[in-house]
């Protein structure tokens, strides 16, 4: 199951978005179906949300899990539309809130009690995590959120468009908008970025040799590498080989399987559609390099379990993510590797997954082992919005890089100093 479903635009900016609202207090109460439908627990009652995922079977799966937990009624709130962000933060603020919900990792949520400290469930598996996914969700020693999938996002191209252009796989950003004018063609485009361009940000800053905080959580993309990589950009939106408003975003795989475009970002959960669409004529490779000093990159987005602090069966709660996310493996495989590809967090489960030994899954797997960055809890959705709008800023409107970036620094160091001090 995508990251982002197909009823959904950019869901990791969409979800810290209105988690800034919630902290707010922007965001009113909401009521509505408890949708239980939870199967032979002890009298115990629990609720978890979860968006609506776009693939078949998902909303079944995790039914199913629940049904099979005997400590307890588990309800399911499936959120279909565009509301699963506005309705889950609205409803933490209500006495309707869920005990269980999936979501991101994000400072706020620690540092206003909402998350419960889950560091006793996690610990005694922890060395059988990803440390990576460990880290993300680690703030003052203690772990908050389980990781239920890592889904790395790279380019996927057509072999054949490659061949016929005479092309072979760029390496930096000067060689991929050179790629791009080569492929494109009257009825295709040459690259396809997202119709926002705004999962490209981070990638880019990666590839620059910078990052968005340093461990000190201080600004560390403000580089004369990653103004570079604006201009070139800037260069890539003004060449007329970047495909722009398709009919679906780069969570969707449709713009590279309908041949609209030769090159499209997306994640590894759409690569069985991907496969199936195009078999033998799909590769994939990482985000190019921008400086000498950079390094190809790759974006893991993915999936986490939380408890609600605040709700009235903490403890009720744990057991259940403890049960489902940590002891129930069978569970974790299927949920990582039966509806889309994603690599399981787990790493005893993602060396056993057949699905990804070969193939193009490996190469997946390898990419995202070489080149993969995780989220950064510190990073919130204000400095998310902030380098976002140096991207309109800079790419389509042809602003100055230096001069947006200095004011993305500002909003950057008045949120650090809002949370770090």
């Amino acid at each position: 199951m995508s990251a982002w479903s197909t009823h959904y635009w950019d869901r990791r900016s969409a979800l810290r978005a209105a988690m800034g609202l919630a902290a707010a207090g922007g965001l009113a109460a909401c009521g509505g179906n408890t949708g239980r439908d939870g199967g032979s627990g002890s009298g115990k009652r629990l609720v978890q949300y979860f968006h609506a995922y776009g693939e078949a079977g998902t909303e079944q799966a995790v039914r199913r899990y629940a049904k099979a937990y005997k400590e307890a009624d588990v309800a399911t709130q499936w959120i279909t539309g565009s509301n699963f962000e506005s309705k889950l933060f609205a409803s933490l603020l209500t006495d309707k809130a869920p005990d269980v919900f999936e979501f991101h990792p994000q400072i706020q949520l620690v540092k206003s009690g909402q998350v419960a400290d889950l560091s006793d469930l996690v610990e005694p598996v922890k060395d059988d995590f990803n440390p990576a996914d460990i880290r993300s969700h680690t703030v003052d020693g203690k772990i908050y959120g389980v990781r239920m999938i890592d889904d790395p996002q790279f380019f996927f191209y057509r072999k054949s468009m490659f061949e016929k252009a005479g092309v072979g796989v760029p390496t930096t950003l000067d060689e991929l908008l050179a790629t791009a004018a080569e492929l494109t063609t009257d009825k295709v485009k040459g690259i396809y970025l997202g119709n926002t361009l705004h999962p490209i940000v981070n990638p880019m800053i990666w590839a620059s040799g910078a990052d968005t905080l340093d461990e000190k959580n201080e600004i560390a993309y403000h580089t004369d590498g990653v103004v570079g990589g604006f201009r070139t950009l800037r260069k890539l939106f003004t060449s007329g080989d970047l495909l722009l408003d398709a009919p679906t975003d780069f969570w969707d795989p449709s713009a590279l399987n309908q041949g609209l475009t030769a090159i499209q970002w997306c994640g590894m959960w759409a690569m069985p559609q991907m496969q199936q669409a195009l078999g033998d004529d799909l590769g994939i490779f990482p985000f190019p390099k921008v400086t000498g000093a950079g390094k190809q990159a790759v974006t893991n987005g993915g999936w986490s379990m939380f408890v609600n602090a605040k709700g009235k069966n903490v403890e009720a709660a744990k057991e259940y993510v403890k049960w489902l996310w940590i002891d129930q493996k069978e569970y974790q495989e299927d949920w990582s590797l039966s509806y889309g590809f994603h690599i399981p967090p787990r790493t005893s489960i993602a060396r056993s997954a057949d699905k990804l030994k070969s193939g193009l899954p490996a190469e997946g797997v390898r990419l995202f082992n070489e080149f993969g960055h995780f989220d950064n809890i510190g990073w919130t959705q204000a400095m998310i919005t902030a380098l976002e709008d140096v991207l309109a800023d800079c790419v389509r409107k042809g602003g100055d890089p230096q001069s947006a970036l200095d004011k993305a620094d500002a909003t950057v160091d008045r949120e650090l100093q809002k949370l770090f001090g």
